[in-house]
């Protein structure tokens, strides 16, 4: 399913799929219940003190929909080893909408 940029998703590529990220209002209450408050997090990526596990589980809260076959512990491998880079304009476009609440 292609990314929808309007609604604050965004497109991760895992084990050559494109995958989509969607920041609902139920991926985001998952990932507040794991992670702790939102703002915390985002406060925390702003510092550069985000850790890569909180990463992998905002991304992991917010794809939708999730692959059958894909495991969090997979998912989390394949992030880690794309880099940071890759990762950080993903971040960024949930970042954004979890401040500006599309």
């Amino acid at each position: 399913m292609k990314a929808n940029p309007n609604r604050g998703e965004a497109e991760i590529v895992v084990a050559g799929e494109t995958l989509r990220l969607r920041p609902s209002f139920t991926a985001l209450v998952a990932a507040e219940e794991e992670l702790g408050p939102l703002f915390a997090l985002v406060e925390r990526a702003a510092g550069g003190e985000l850790r890569l596990g909180e990463l992998v589980a905002l991304f992991w809260h917010c794809l939708d929909p999730k692959p059958a076959k894909l495991t969090r512990e997979r998912f989390g491998e394949s992030i880690a080893g794309q880099g940071l880079a890759a990762a950080t304009p993903v971040l960024r476009a949930l970042l954004g909408q979890i401040l500006q609440g599309r």
